[in-house]
């Protein structure tokens, strides 16, 4: 069902790959400021989520939940935030953001807060790394 999928590249150029999920291609997004995920459905043409079969938007919530879940366990946090917006880049692709009390923006939301903070190249590897490892131990490869 990936037939026809490009990651926009601005989403390719500002973030980095993660892991494929079922529907999802996940990305780290590159802003040292906020531990943050991107999921991207791999489906041509899709631009909001009523695009997605019912399948695909049950698919996406339950990744979006495994998302917020691994975010949770590898940087505890106070909140997390989910959020499809799209005004800058229509391919659907959901935020997930782990959020803190004493972070930069709470409790507002984190767009347009100060200038985003790209990672070191061994922190990024870092956090793919952590990531990628509670996955493996963690959580169950069909979660």
């Amino acid at each position: 069902m990936t037939d026809g999928f490009v990651l926009d590249t601005r989403l390719a150029d500002t973030s980095f790959a993660v892991q494929d999920w079922p529907l999802c291609t996940v990305r780290l997004v590159d802003d040292a400021r906020w531990p943050w995920l991107l999921l991207i459905p791999r489906r041509a043409g899709i631009v909001e989520l009523f695009d997605l079969s019912p399948e695909d938007r049950a698919q996406l919530v339950e990744e979006a939940a495994k998302a917020a879940a691994l975010l949770v366990r590898a940087f505890p946090c106070d909140k997390t935030n989910v959020a499809t917006l799209g005004n800058q880049v229509n391919q659907m692709h959901m935020h997930v953001i782990a959020r803190t009390e004493n972070d930069a923006a709470w409790p507002n939301p984190v767009w347009g807060i100060g200038e985003s903070q790209p990672y070191a190249a061994a922190a990024k590897d870092a956090i793919i790394g952590r990531l990628t490892d509670l996955l493996h131990s963690e959580f169950a490869p069909n979660d």
